[in-house]
């Protein structure tokens, strides 16, 4: 039962949805200095659009990894569900969000389906993810917009404020991303797509994830000589090292339910540490 569970929750995308709400409650902790509420419109957006966009992204592929066998037998139902629960929730949210945030979430909606349909406007009709470059600059650029850029427009602060908070969450998306590149190598070399790991090699690609991971510590440490708060530079430490960890375990154990899990877990771990620590 729990293991039907796990399975549900990380491939319907339920996971990634909680994970997309979590960081953006952690960059309004720092703007605020309190925790928000924890159903606003904006969250409710968050993991709606999430559920829809992802969903729809596992809609469309073939399957290509083992670990999705068993549930291959369930998924069109489970993710035409969540492909509809998303769409009302985010079409219901709309109402209630500003000019400027609905502008921002039309530039991460094209990103966002212009990765998974053949929208480019290109003779040979490829997706944004069948470009080596296209696919980490989208998804690290929609992910850095929702979770740090819209909380601070959403309360009215300035994004100029928090330089270091949103190159605190592109470090971290940057080397999460680039482990799931890792994870994809073989798929994406027989599609002929040349992410940063089929370019470098997977060595080089670990290595590159180390100095994210650093720029990511490094960002933390100046952000809080600007706004001082220690435990929240603790909870960044500890996610830092968790995310070491995590990658040396999935080096050795590649699996899609620990890339889901773990990797993805990163960013739910993060935001958890920052909420919870005060």
């Amino acid at each position: 039962m729990l293991r039907k569970f796990i399975d549900w929750i990380l491939f319907t995308s339920v996971f990634a949805a909680l994970c997309a709400v979590g960081m953006c409650i952690a960059t309004e902790k720092l703007v605020l200095g309190v925790i928000p509420d924890a159903v606003t419109p904006l969250h409710l957006m968050l993991f709606c659009s999430t559920l829809l966009v992802y969903n729809l992204h596992f809609i469309l592929r073939t399957r290509a990894h083992v670990d999705e066998e068993h549930w291959s037998k369930y998924k069109s139902m489970w993710h035409w569900v969540m492909v509809a629960v998303g769409s009302v929730g985010l079409f219901f949210s709309l109402f209630y969000l500003s000019a400027e945030i609905l502008l921002w979430c039309a530039v991460m909606g094209v990103c966002s389906f212009m990765y998974s349909f053949p929208l480019l406007p290109f003779s040979n009709k490829r997706r944004l993810k069948d470009y080596g470059w296209g696919k980490i600059v989208s998804l690290v650029v929609v992910w850095v917009i929702a979770t740090s850029v819209l909380p601070i427009l959403y309360w009215h602060k300035n994004i100029a404020d928090y330089p270091f908070e949103i190159l605190i969450r592109t470090s971290l998306m940057l080397a999460l991303c680039i482990a799931f590149d890792i994870r994809d190598m073989q798929t994406d070399a027989k599609k002929n797509i040349r992410t940063i790991p089929n370019r470098i090699g997977a060595a080089k690609s670990y290595v590159l994830i180390d100095v994210s991971i650093i720029i990511f510590v490094f960002s933390s440490v100046i952000q809080y000589l600007r706004y001082p708060n220690a435990s929240r530079l603790v909870a960044e430490m500890i996610t830092a090292v968790c995310m070491k960890v995590v990658m040396l375990y999935v080096k050795k154990q590649p699996s899609d339910k620990a890339y889901l899990g773990l990797v993805d877990g990163m960013m739910l771990l993060y935001a958890l540490l920052i909420i919870l620590l005060n």
